[in-house]
């Protein structure tokens, strides 16, 4: 299993706490979608950019 999918499943795992959490406390359903959707943007975003190869140096011509 690769590094992107590995974080973007932890990343599912803490919105659906924070969720059933945000829930418990009694917040509207439509305040918890709206932070799910804007955790999980942020999620992908900072997992795309932690597990993006590097691209290669380029030599200069001599």
């Amino acid at each position: 299993m690769s590094s992107l999918a590995i974080y973007l499943i932890g990343m599912v795992v803490l919105i659906g706490g924070l969720a059933y959490g945000a829930h418990l406390a009694g917040l509207a359903t439509q305040w918890i979608a709206v932070g799910a959707v804007v955790l999980l943007g942020i999620g992908i975003v900072t997992a795309v950019s932690r597990t993006r190869s590097k691209d290669p140096p380029v030599d200069p011509a001599p």
